[in-house]
C-alpha cells in the first residue's frame, strides 16, 4: 500500500512549491552563468471594481519563508526522477540559500495600483525562484484581508466572527486565511487549528444537529447551558420567536443556567432580531446578546444596521471565506532592474516601473492620507513617510522587524481611521487616491 499523500503542504516541500518555469529558467541561468544582480517587484495594476484598497497581507511572513528555502534530499531525488535536471545542476541546488535582500511593506498596510508591496534584490537565480511561492501567498492573504477589512467596517465596532472554513478553498487558505482575518481586525474565529496557530480567539455554538439530536429544542438548550456556563444558543432550528421564548423560559426556570446570547442563522435577521430583542428585555434580559449569521456580507451587515438591527456580533462565512466579489487581484512579480541596468516590459497594459523602489505616504494637515509617491530607492525625497522596509538583508531575516508584523491589527485599526471617508465607502467607485511618480523615476521611465 502507498504512503498516504500529505493533507497539508509541509515547510521541507516549499522549495517545490513553484512553477517548472522558475527551475528550468534557474537551469538556464547557471548553465549560462548568469549571476549578477536582480530586482523584481511586486504589485498589482488595477484594483477590483469592488475595492477602494487592498490590504496588503502575507508579504513579510512570504519573505520570512524565503529567507530560510531549502532544497531536501528528497526533494531533489523527485527533481531528478523527472529527467529535466544536470545531475550538476541537481548538485548546486543542494547548497542553494537565498542571500539577497528583501523590502516589505508591513502587513496591514493599505495600498494602490502600481505600489510595491514587496521588493527583492539578489543575484537573478535567487530572485526568480521566490515567485510563485510569495505571489501565492500574498496573493491570498491579501484578497482575504481586503474582504474581512470591509466586513469590519460595516460592523461599526461590533465583533465579527470567521465561520467560513468549511466552503473555503481548501485547507491551507482555511488555516493561512485567519491569519488575515486576525491583520483585518475580526474578534475570532471557528476554526481550532487556524485559530490556535495564528492567535485567534476561539468562538462558536452549536449546529441545528444538535438541537434536533435532542427530543425537545428546549431539552437541547438545557443540557448546552449546563456543560457551557454562558454559552451563546442558536434558537432557529424551528420557530426563531418561539426558540428565544425557550430561552427565557429556561432562565425563568433554572436561573443558575447563564445564557450569553442567542444566535439567529435564517430568515428576516433584521425583524427576528427586533423582535427577540423586545422579548428579551421584556424577560428582563437586555445583558443577553443577538449573534446574527447566515450568507452575511458587508452589504448586507451594513443594510441590518442602517435599518436599526439590535445587533450585537455577526458570524460570516462563504461571502468572506472566498472573497466572493473579488476573488483575485491582478497581481505581477516582474523583473525591473538586472545587472545595474533598467528593465522594462513593453507588453501593451503590462508596463512595469524601473529599478528599486521606494513608496512613501503623505498627510494632509488632519494627518488623514492624503497621496502617494512612488520614488526609486536611493533618490532624495523630502515628503512622505518611507513606507518599504528591509525585512531580509543578506539572507537574515530582521527578527525585530518580523516582530513588529504581529502588530498588523493594531496598525490597521490605526489606518483606517487616517483614511479618506470616500476610500471607507462599502459600495463600489472610482478611487480617488492620488498615486504618483517622482521626478527621477518618471525621467527613468520615459528613458528606458
Amino acid at each position: 500500500m502507498s504512503d498516504p499523500v500529505p493533507v497539508q503542504v509541509d515547510d521541507s516541500d516549499l522549495a517545490l512549491l513553484t512553477d517548472l518555469y522558475q527551475l528550468t529558467m534557474l537551469q538556464a541561468y547557471w548553465k549560462e552563468q548568469m549571476q549578477e544582480r536582480a530586482t523584481f517587484s511586486l504589485y498589482f495594476r488595477k484594483l477590483p471594481p469592488t475595492r477602494r484598497f487592498m490590504l496588503a497581507c502575507g508579504q513579510q511572513h512570504a519573505a520570512a519563508l524565503a529567507s530560510r528555502l531549502r532544497f531536501t534530499t528528497s526533494a531533489l531525488a523527485r527533481l531528478a526522477d523527472t529527467g529535466k535536471f544536470d545531475d550538476a545542476f541537481l548538485d548546486w541546488l543542494a547548497g542553494w540559500r537565498f542571500t539577497g535582500d528583501i523590502w516589505t511593506l508591513p502587513e496591514g498596510t493599505p495600498v494602490f495600483e502600481n505600489e510595491p508591496l514587496l521588493e527583492v534584490d539578489a543575484p537573478i537565480a535567487e530572485a526568480q525562484l521566490l515567485e510563485s511561492l510569495i505571489m501565492n501567498m500574498v496573493q491570498l492573504e491579501t484578497v482575504l484581508a481586503s474582504k474581512a477589512v470591509r466586513i469590519v467596517m460595516a460592523a461599526r465596532g461590533r465583533p465579527v466572527v470567521d465561520f467560513g472554513m468549511r466552503r473555503m478553498h481548501g485547507v491551507d487558505a482555511a488555516v493561512r486565511g485567519v491569519r488575515a482575518y486576525r491583520t483585518a481586525g475580526l474578534a475570532g474565529t471557528s476554526n481550532v487549528l487556524g485559530g490556535l496557530r495564528h492567535d485567534l480567539t476561539l468562538n462558536g455554538t452549536m449546529a441545528h444537529s444538535y438541537i434536533l439530536a435532542h427530543d425537545s429544542e428546549l431539552e437541547a438548550f438545557r443540557a448546552f447551558a449546563r456543560h457551557y456556563p454562558g454559552t451563546t444558543l442558536l434558537v432557529d432550528t424551528h420557530d426563531t420567536l418561539e426558540g428565544v421564548n425557550k430561552v427565557i423560559e429556561l432562565m425563568r426556570d433554572d436561573p443558575e443556567l447563564s445564557v450569553s446570547a442567542i444566535r439567529l442563522d435564517s430568515g428576516d435577521l433584521g425583524e427576528l432580531a427586533k423582535g427577540a430583542r423586545a422579548l428579551l428585555d421584556e424577560a428582563g434580559h437586555p445583558d443577553v446578546s443577538i449573534v446574527a449569521s447566515s450568507g452575511l456580507d458587508e452589504h448586507q451587515i451594513d443594510t441590518l444596521l442602517e435599518d436599526g438591527a439590535p445587533i450585537d456580533a455577526f458570524g460570516v462565512g462563504t461571502q468572506m471565506g472566498v472573497a466572493a466579489d473579488a476573488p483575485v487581484i491582478d497581481l505581477s512579480y516582474k523583473l525591473v532592474e538586472y545587472a545595474g541596468t533598467p528593465r522594462v516590459k513593453h507588453s501593451p497594459g503590462k508596463i512595469n516601473l524601473p529599478c528599486r523602489k521606494q513608496l512613501y505616504r503623505r498627510r494632509d494637515a488632519e494627518g488623514r492620507y492624503a497621496g502617494d509617491l512612488i520614488a526609486l530607492r536611493d533618490e532624495p525625497i523630502d515628503d512622505g513617510e518611507p513606507l518599504l522596509v528591509p525585512l531580509v538583508q543578506a539572507g537574515r531575516l530582521d527578527d525585530a522587524e518580523m516582530a513588529r508584523a504581529d502588530q498588523a491589527r493594531e496598525r490597521v485599526a490605526a489606518c483606517l481611521e487616517h483614511l479618506p471617508v470616500e476610500l471607507r465607502l462599502l459600495a463600489p467607485g472610482e478611487t480617488r487616491y492620488p498615486v504618483e511618480l517622482s521626478e527621477g523615476l518618471r525621467r527613468l521611465q520615459s528613458e528606458t
